[in-house]
């Protein structure tokens, strides 16, 4: 049935589970299990609450130490005004009430290619589709018939490896110079290099020409990325996208039919990059191989000119939002300071997400604080010693309790990017 006001021929999902569509104005929502528009507001890796305890006399102490769970969890959330789960965590609230996100973790499965900032399947291997069906069938199974169950994502945060790019004097090597660096007994070693040969005549001389570089056997690349010495001229680069995109297609379409076969009623949201990566990766995470879009918040704005489907936001932070017009000087004249500007800049961000025809909920990036880190720059909503991280919960707690009402109302001439 095609819920009142939405278009006929976008619904995507299972009537009785979560769906995403587009309403008569244009603009995409995910739908709840009774049809209802969801603007999705999450958190990743959510855990019950901790406060710190004195071992010594099994009480509560103020320092930071040892934690036993706090039972306010889910009473948190709602206050701040979030309505879901996103990926990771510990369940602590799953049974609460809220809508959640899962990963199937295909990463998992073994034949991984593992190497600086790359975590991924060797989708080339001929036992790679079973692999996959295998492990789909053991995860996803048993939330076939969860109705608050969002979607699932075929990974958290695999690692794509960036595009290379100079960093400092360095050069990283990118995922196709990964590939063909890999010992022969990973099918993607011979497909990469089958791959490029075969865009250059056969002919590693060729190759090296195209490229800019001193390619004179296969050994050569493997020694350069063995010491991190990556490739980045113009000629490399453009193969480098073909290859990435290659890979990814093969990875998010070989992962939605796997999680179809077995659960035909969920959303398939690709998976959580948690970062940035290649346009030659993300343009392959799209319908039909995934219903909704899950991508690096900062990516949003680049998908205002061509995106075709719903997005949810993800990994949103204040220092990561897009760049917004905000003033240098608040009130009275008075110059921000940079965590004024950062809030200011990001809360910007929030609204303009919000207001996107196709950014159907965002995705804060993490629950508990990481080691090391120190507010106000701390990114998680609770502190190492269990305290609420108001520099964000506030704004937080404002925009979520607006985020439904700035997403209903009339779209505006022209989306700042």
């Amino acid at each position: 049935m095609i819920p009142a006001g939405f278009r006929a021929g976008t619904l995507r999902g299972a009537e009785g589970f979560f769906r995403a569509g587009q309403d008569q104005a244009g603009r995409w929502w995910l739908l709840d299990a009774e049809g209802r528009p969801f603007f999705c507001r999450a958190v990743h890796g959510v855990r019950a609450a901790a406060v710190p305890v004195d071992e010594t006399v099994g009480g509560r102490a103020a320092s930071a130490g040892p934690y036993a769970p706090d039972e306010h969890t889910s009473a948190r959330l709602r206050r701040w005004g979030f309505n879901a789960l996103g990926v990771g965590g510990d369940g602590a609230a799953r049974a609460d009430g809220f809508a959640f996100i899962e990963s199937v973790d295909f990463c998992r499965t073994g034949g991984l290619i593992q190497a600086p900032g790359v975590r991924l399947p060797d989708v080339f291997d001929p036992a790679w589709p079973q692999r996959a069906a295998l492990r789909a069938g053991e995860v996803c199974a048993q939330a076939v018939t969860n109705r608050a169950l969002i979607g699932w994502v075929a990974d958290d945060l695999p690692g794509w490896a960036s595009a290379p790019t100079a960093v400092g004097d360095a050069v990283r090597p990118g995922l196709l110079q990964i590939c063909l660096s890999l010992e022969p007994n990973f099918a993607a070693y011979h497909a990469a290099w089958e791959f490029v040969l075969a865009l250059h005549g056969g002919r590693i001389e060729a190759l090296a020409r195209a490229w800019g570089v001193a390619v004179t056997n296969k050994e050569v690349v493997r020694e350069w990325t063995r010491t991190e010495q990556g490739m980045a001229t113009r000629g490399y680069g453009r193969d480098e996208a073909r290859w990435s995109r290659e890979f990814a297609r093969r990875y998010f379409t070989s992962t939605a039919a796997a999680i179809r076969a077995i659960d035909p009623n969920h959303l398939v949201l690709g998976c959580r990059f948690g970062g940035r990566v290649a346009e030659s990766v993300r343009a392959e995470g799209v319908y039909p191989a995934v219903d909704v879009a899950l991508v690096d918040a900062s990516a949003v704005p680049a998908l205002a000119a061509g995106a075709t489907g719903p997005v949810l936001a993800g990994d949103f932070g204040w220092a990561d939002a897009g760049a917004a017009e905000v003033p240098v000087r608040g009130r009275g004249g008075r110059g921000l300071t940079t965590v004024e500007w950062m809030l200011r800049r990001g809360r910007a961000a929030l609204e303009r997400m919000a207001r996107h025809p196709v950014v159907v909920g965002y995705v804060w990036r993490q629950w508990l604080d990481e080691p090391g880190e120190q507010p106000p720059f701390a990114r998680g909503l609770v502190h190492v010693n269990g305290t609420e991280a108001r520099e964000h919960t506030e704004l937080l707690t404002a925009f979520n309790a607006r985020a439904e009402t700035l997403r209903r109302a009339p779209a505006r001439k022209t989306i700042s990017p």
